[in-house]
């Protein structure tokens, strides 16, 4: 099986809806041309990560943000991982969702995070997805040219038993787009996503917003790429930036 060459978008993410969805399709194009064949954008690349404002942000699967990637992807030919941004569904549900697109702009999958943040750590950080957001309820996994790549969101890899599920689906990679904080991600962003790498003998990738200080929630950044063995061989810092990483197939399934 073929390798190929995965983006990963480590964008600033602010205040305006405008702004964040115009600074995604720029750093998508950077992308197509470094050679990217697979980009991702990171967790609530469309807002600030605020449970409180998930709302205000949230927007229904045929909405704004939606088809400006769906026509980002079309328009460069990309296998798009849409980082995630709150889905509001018919029953006025919000859920924290990743949209996937083929280079033809369709949407190959969604996954809707299955594990919510919801942590409160004395002298650290207490945060409550759940205050406004609801679970989803399953594995997802799509189909590429280079073999079946699954897809989860931030919390989603502190369990061990959803990558196993898309290990056995096929899965040779899994991407994440995720925004642990100053608190965990210093910890546990390393170690998870060389964890599960491991456990299943996969790529796993993590597609982080850059940092802002000022934010009510910093980011840790750090986007980050494991190989099976559990070498990192792609790792950002805090700043805006973009990383691009060699995955073979073969040696994962191997």
């Amino acid at each position: 099986m073929d390798k190929f060459k995965l983006a990963l978008i480590q964008m600033a993410v602010g205040e305006s809806k405008d702004d964040n969805l115009a600074e995604a399709v720029q750093m998508l194009r950077m992308a197509r041309a470094e050679g990217a064949d697979v980009a991702a954008l990171p967790e609530m690349f469309l807002c600030p990560y605020d449970s409180a404002r998930f709302g205000e942000f949230a927007e229904t699967e045929d909405g704004r943000a939606v088809r400006t990637l769906s026509k980002a992807a079309g328009e460069l030919g990309l296998y798009l991982i849409g980082g995630t941004i709150p889905e509001k569904d018919s029953e006025g549900k919000i859920y924290n969702s990743c949209f996937c697109f083929s280079p033809d702009g369709g949407i190959i999958g969604r996954h809707r995070k299955v594990h919510l943040f919801d942590i409160d750590i004395e002298g650290g950080i207490s945060f409550r997805e759940s205050d406004s957001l609801t679970a989803g309820s399953s594995a997802t996994v799509i189909d590429t040219p280079w073999g079946k790549i699954g897809v989860a969101i931030c919390f989603d890899i502190r369990f061990a038993e959803l990558f196993r599920l898309m290990a056995m689906e096929g899965a040779h990679t899994v991407v994440v787009p995720a925004a642990f904080n100053m608190t965990t991600g210093p910890a546990h962003w390393e170690l998870s996503f060389r964890m599960r790498a491991v456990d299943n003998q996969i790529y796993t990738a993590g597609a982080a917003p850059a940092r802002n200080p000022e934010a009510g929630y910093i980011s840790y950044a750090n986007s980050i790429v494991s190989d099976p063995w559990g070498r990192i061989i792609g790792r950002l810092d805090k700043d805006e930036g973009m990383l691009i990483s060699e995955i073979d197939p073969g040696y994962a399934l191997s």
